[in-house]
């Protein structure tokens, strides 16, 4: 840094800089990377084997339906599908063993004009091979009257018509599927970032403090913009890696079809994302700061970081739990819209499209006062126990003292 007098904001800067190329250059931000991609692209193969491979499904059939039992499961072996039959009393308890998960179709009605009922969704394999055996009974009766003269168009008419009828008892939202994947994903994200860069700046304040090196920075720039520019830097440093991340996992699902969404959804949803880890981190990473900056000692950084590292888990956890069961639940509602839980729920819900604009409005006022006063009490605390050597510094003597 030079000697002459320094602007806020390009000390801000010069710290800033100075973090994110200590961290983006280190071996162990490209070696984390470089194993959370590979990760990435072993899941997302692992799911794109399992998709293409043959699946098992449990039909349950009734009344005339069962006569084609047989039919069936030899049909839906073309398809890579395994199927196992089973004889259901009535339309009744089939619907129950629905619900209750005992059967995956209920299939019913006379052989040539089956009437399916499934949950919520019908797999596809199993949609073409019940299709086949509709027309195979259709081919069949127009053969039976062969004897009478059969109309060539009249049979490719009735072969094309020949197709099993779904009724779904809980319709499927057709894009909630993936839009809970990215949710999940942007959520699992935020979370790890928060934890791997905020006690990336937990550690820096306390090597820097242990080994003096601080005082030297502080002979130049204010305790504030040694901070602003910490949280900065190491936050850039956490972004970029994230950025790298989720554009190989974009690539990834896209190219093998398990994301299918809109490109202009997605880029929302992500444009949302980068705003809410911003914020997120600014709070979080100034907090981590303020926390270590009680401590001279490595050793002691993990037990004066618990409460901050708490605020953290405790909505990333609520909203892995809670969010595929029940995304618009009153307890994610509210935590989505109170900060520092804001920033780690409430882009999950925007991502599943269950957030109302008016929540979205309160949770940005909110994050933005709170953002305010959390890097006020943190400068507070950081500019009061920074230079101080020796033991541990309570909290309320930093307070009082700044």
């Amino acid at each position: 840094m030079s000697s002459s007098p320094l602007t806020p904001a390009r000390a801000v800067w010069l710290v800033a800089r100075r973090e994110l190329n200590t961290r983006v250059r280190s071996k162990s931000f490209v070696i984390s990377t470089l194993v959370i991609i590979a990760l990435i692209g072993a899941y997302v193969g692992l799911i794109y084997f399992i998709s293409q491979s043959n699946s098992k499904s449990t039909v349950g059939l009734t009344g005339q339906a069962s006569a084609v039992a047989e039919q069936l499961k030899a049909t839906a072996k073309g398809f890579g599908e395994q199927v196992d039959t089973v004889e259901v009393p009535d339309a009744a308890d089939g619907e129950k063993q629905l619900k209750d998960g005992a059967i995956d179709v209920l299939v019913s009605g006379a052989p040539g004009s089956l009437r399916v009922l499934v949950k919520n969704s019908l797999n596809d394999a199993v949609r073409g091979s019940l299709d086949e055996v509709v027309r195979q009974q259709a081919l069949d009766a127009q053969l039976a009257q062969a004897q009478t003269g059969l109309d060539p168009a009249q049979v490719r008419r009735t072969l094309a018509e020949a197709r099993v009828q779904v009724d779904k008892i809980e319709p499927e939202d057709p894009e909630r599927g993936q839009r809970l994947g990215i949710a999940i994903g942007l959520t699992a994200l935020l979370y790890m970032s928060l934890m791997i860069f905020g006690m990336a700046v937990a550690q820096g304040v306390v090597e820097e403090k242990s080994s003096r090196v601080v005082e030297l920075l502080l002979s130049t720039v204010r305790p504030w913009q040694l901070l602003a520019g910490k949280v900065a830097g190491i936050g850039l440093a956490g972004l970029l890696q994230m950025s790298v991340i989720t554009a190989v996992a974009l690539t990834a699902a896209t190219s093998t079809d398990q994301l299918t969404l809109p490109g202009g959804q997605i880029t929302g949803t992500l444009v949302t994302g980068v705003l809410w880890y911003l914020a997120g981190f600014f709070t979080f990473g100034t907090l981590f700061a303020a926390s270590a900056a009680l401590v001279a000692r490595q050793e002691e950084v993990g037990s004066v970081v618990q409460p901050v590292m708490m605020a953290a888990v405790l909505p990333a956890v609520l909203t892995f739990l809670m969010l595929p069961r029940s995304p618009d639940s009153t307890l994610l509602q509210v935590l989505s819209m109170i900060p520092p839980f804001a920033p780690i729920i409430m882009p999950a819900r925007i991502a599943m499209d269950v957030a109302a604009g008016w929540e979205i409005a309160v949770s940005v006022v909110l994050t933005v006062a709170g953002l305010f006063a959390f890097i006020r009490l943190a400068g507070r605390i950081y500019s009061s126990a920074v230079l101080r050597t020796g033991g541990r510094v309570k909290l309320r003597d930093a307070l009082k003292s700044a």
